[in-house]
């Protein structure tokens, strides 16, 4: 994956850091001086004299044996880097004896492999049975007519891995057994597949377990960013918490009819768009060529089928992620959403969320294995490496 930490993945193995140096991004150089901001959060200055070694290394090289040495003037902003304090300078700013440095270019283009590797290689969907002893899982993929079965083979060499709780981001996820998942849970793979698509040989695997929410607002917080939803399917009451990390869409109508049309097998009503239309500028609703907040920041972030051809599943997962992004304030009580969201009864915290949902609720079964695999897909392993 594109590397966030790529220099502790790279063979440095940093542990706690040790005062003496430190990681994160450039954040400006100003002479011979850098500022940077941790991964601890905290902004650092420090002064790089022409005696410090410089070094630069590719993302995912596991030592400094094919490291190239670099000039003070080759650094910049959004690189990446590792700082190794000269513990003998003296003056008011930390001097570096040792710099260790990913390029910002070079992490972009690793993690577009990665994400052409995932989209051409990759599977997901819902769990429908976990066959631990014989390393098998069973997937729901897709959704409506589109819908099939994939069987997911996990070995010892395959890369097991789970979502933090709140959380699709694959930096964030943690190693985990094959007997971690469970029926229900969200899962997306990565290997070889077969001609059809049914089978595929895991190299890597990451799963977790969200809760689907189909409902109207009932009340909205603004101050405190949260939302009362009557679950349709439960007939409660919950509340949700809506952070900066949720990724909020809204479905112009005209998609939103077509999506629910293709969702129970029917065909768009006339002067409906083609797959694909409303997500271009211009189209109805305002639709726009983006791929989300996960696009936006990316890399890395986007769309599992974001870029390139798709069929079926996948080309609706596309216009999901090319439906206008919304924030909190364009939420309205009343308004029907569909939300993915951290596990919970009566309070949770949402992790993708659609409004203008009203004509997908007409096909509540199909809609809930849609949003469920467009949640991974917005936001997973291909795509949540360059946060």
């Amino acid at each position: 994956m594109a590397m966030v930490t790529v220099l502790a993945l790279a063979g440095l193995q940093l542990g706690a850091q040790p005062a003496g140096r430190f990681v994160g991004t450039i954040t400006a150089v100003s002479g011979d001086t850098l500022t940077v901001k941790t991964d601890a959060g905290d902004m650092r200055q420090v002064q790089v004299p022409a005696a410090a070694d410089l070094k630069r290394v590719e993302p995912g090289q596991k030592d400094l044996s094919a490291a190239v040495t670099i000039q003070l003037s080759d650094l910049a902003t959004g690189d990446r880097v590792l700082v190794k304090l000269d513990p003998e300078a003296t003056g008011t700013t930390p001097q570096a004896a040792q710099i260790i440095t990913i390029k910002r270019a070079d992490v972009a283009l690793k993690e577009q492999k990665e994400r052409e590797d995932w989209q051409l290689r990759g599977a997901g969907g819902l769990v429908k049975s976990v066959d631990a002893a014989g390393g098998a899982i069973v997937l729901t993929s897709g959704a409506g007519p589109t819908a099939k079965t994939v069987t997911v083979r996990v070995n010892k060499t395959t890369v097991l891995k789970r979502y933090a709780p709140a959380s699709v981001r694959f930096d964030l996820a943690q190693p985990a057994p094959i007997d971690a998942i469970h029926a229900g849970d969200q899962l997306r793979a990565r290997g070889a597949k077969n001609a059809a698509g049914t089978e595929i040989d895991a190299e890597e695997v990451v799963s977790g377990s969200f809760r689907n929410i189909a409902g109207t607002i009932t009340s909205l917080d603004a101050a405190a960013s949260t939302m009362v939803v009557k679950d349709l399917a439960t007939k409660k009451q919950v509340t949700v918490h809506i952070t900066p990390d949720a990724q909020m869409h809204a479905l112009p109508e005209t998609m939103a009819r077509m999506i629910a049309a293709r969702l129970k097998g029917a065909t768009p009503a006339a002067g409906a768009p083609a797959a694909g239309a409303a997500a271009r500028p211009g189209a109805e609703g305002g639709a726009q060529q983006a791929g989300g907040r996960w696009n936006s920041q990316s890399g890395g972030g986007r769309a599992w089928a974001g870029q390139g051809h798709a069929q079926g599943g996948d080309e609706l997962r596309q216009m999901l992620n090319r439906a206008p992004a919304i924030q909190f304030g364009d939420l309205k009580k009343g308004a029907a959403v569909m939300l993915v969201s951290t596990e919970g009864t009566a309070d949770v915290t949402a992790i993708t969320l659609l409004s203008g949902v009203e004509p997908l609720l007409e096909a509540p079964a199909a809609s809930q294995n849609l949003l469920s695999n467009w949640s991974m897909g917005s936001g997973g392993a291909e795509e949540s490496a360059a946060q």
